[in-house]
């Protein structure tokens, strides 16, 4: 048996934790590439994404993060771990190369600005909402958030987030706009799901909605069923059983 992996070289690994322990399930901090093997599924988390990258580089994440994903094994990344699943980063420091990639398309770090221009939003979830039940909407929380810019064609689109206008900020030279009245899109996208990968530019863990932690653990499991891998519970109650519904539902952030 396998508990779920949470990447935890730096970030908010700890809120992803307790998000699964409210759900009766164990997460794994894992930091070493030996550690994959005792994991069946992993949270890659939001914090820094350039210093995130030079830790997994120093402790040789890479490779095996990158053989996790191509096993097939159910990845999902939540802001900068967005920024490690694509396929293309650009922008400030990330110079267009792919960290551990699979997911296709092309994310734009610090699309909506800076640390001061950090907001809540309320996204609309309709996937989210058919599978876990609940309203319609989420609360999303962008911290230095990323955008999707492009998918390709075997990508769902899960959500995506109004951006005024007035407001699009560009926190890199790499992305300019060449028309001095060119208008900014409308809205990006800001969460989607590709076979075993899932990717959401916002902090689900920073909620007290689990619904994002109970889909994933729920493709966790359907991976699970057919690799005959299992999720360790924190309470050691047997995961088949399980409803998606909180054990806990304390406010984590207001």
């Amino acid at each position: 048996m396998a508990a779920v992996g949470v990447l935890a070289l730096q970030g908010s690994f700890n809120e992803h934790i307790a998000a699964l322990a409210r759900l009766g399930v164990k997460g794994m901090e894992i930091r070493k590439p030996e550690q994959l093997q005792n994991v069946t599924s992993l949270i890659i988390p939001g914090g820094e994404s350039t210093t995130m990258a030079k830790l997994a580089e120093f402790h040789n994440l890479f490779p095996a993060l990158r053989e996790f994903v191509q096993m097939g094994k159910p990845v999902w990344g939540t802001c900068a771990g967005l920024i490690f699943l694509a396929n293309k980063a650009i922008g400030q420091k990330t110079g267009g190369q792919e960290l551990v990639g699979g997911l296709d398309c092309t994310v734009h770090r610090n699309y909506f600005g800076s640390q001061i221009q950090s907001f809540e939003a309320e996204l609309t979830v309709p996937e989210l909402a058919c599978k876990e039940g609940g309203p319609e909407t989420f609360r999303g929380v962008f911290i230095r958030a990323p955008a999707i810019l492009e998918v390709g064609p075997g990508v769902d689109v899960l959500a995506e987030c109004p951006v005024p206008s007035t407001n699009v900020l560009y926190s890199s030279s790499a992305v300019q706009i060449q028309e001095e009245n060119s208008v900014p899109e409308e809205k990006v996208i800001v969460a989607i799901k590709q076979r075993n990968l899932l990717g959401t530019a916002f902090h689900p863990e920073l909620t007290a909605d689990t619904r994002w932690h109970s889909y994933f653990l729920k493709m966790a499991s359907e991976a699970g069923e057919a690799t005959s891998g299992s999720i360790v519970p924190a309470g050691g109650v047997d995961l088949s059983s399980y409803d998606g519904k909180p054990r806990i539902d304390l406010p984590i952030f207001q």
